[in-house]
């Protein structure tokens, strides 16, 4: 019985069609920053595919925090036709520190229509970008010169970095002895941030860049650990 459940599935699977699997909707930005004066913010979604797509946006933690991010998205759910934009609105519906940076995931999952045939399979498109609040005594803040102020470390065959500021510091690289660290994220306000050192490299040229606010790359600081 086994055997003819899968069979069947199998089946199934090999005749679908893959229905503009390589479509997808342009987002407007690769992070979102919200400045603490301001009432809201706003991102476009741009579809430039003749599908329409059904487009879910959500707010996420950045870890597997149970508590709801303060914020709320409009509209949440809605379909964009094929060439058309639409401009959502997300508004902070709670309170975040004043202090310091507050950064949460900002999830766009953009589902294709289809024809309303047999064994056609739908596949969603989920783009995530960074959604950073900012509160109003940092607006003048500039990422680049506070990356500056970070003190690193190697405990083991770990890379070690403090980031004694108020503003999460978003890596594009951190390279150690001339070799690239893999899976590197970024360094929270206030926090201590561990990455895992290439084997065979306990000490050397440390070199890494930081991400702007416009999602541009900067320049390449040198440090030796």
């Amino acid at each position: 019985m086994l055997k003819i459940i899968l069979s069947a599935l199998f089946s199934c699977i090999v005749s679908a069609s893959c229905f503009n699997a390589n479509a997808t909707v342009n987002i407007g930005g690769t992070r979102l920053i919200y400045n603490g004066d301001k009432k809201e913010v706003s991102l476009s979604v741009h579809n430039p595919d003749s599908t329409p797509y059904l487009i879910q946006t959500v707010v996420d933690n950045l870890t597997n925090d149970s508590q709801k991010p303060p914020f709320i998205i409009t509209p949440p759910l809605y379909r964009l036709d094929g060439g058309k934009e639409n401009l959502m609105r997300i508004i902070m519906s709670g309170s975040l520190p004043q202090d310091k940076e507050s950064m949460y995931w900002l999830r766009v999952k953009a589902i294709p229509s289809a024809p309303r045939e047999k064994n056609t399979l739908q596949i969603a498109v989920a783009t995530s970008i960074k959604l950073i609040y900012r509160p109003t005594a940092l607006k003048d803040i500039n990422v680049e010169k506070e990356s500056e102020k970070l003190s690193w470390r190697v405990s083991g065959d770990k890379l070690e970095v403090t980031n004694p500021t108020p503003s999460f510091i978003n890596f594009n690289e951190i390279i150690v002895a001339g070799k690239k660290l893999q899976n590197v994220s970024y360094a929270a306000p206030g926090t201590t941030t561990t990455f895992t050192l290439p084997s065979g490299v306990r000490s050397g040229n440390l070199e890494f860049s930081v991400i702007s606010d416009f999602g541009a790359v900067g320049s390449l600081h040198s440090t030796f650990i």
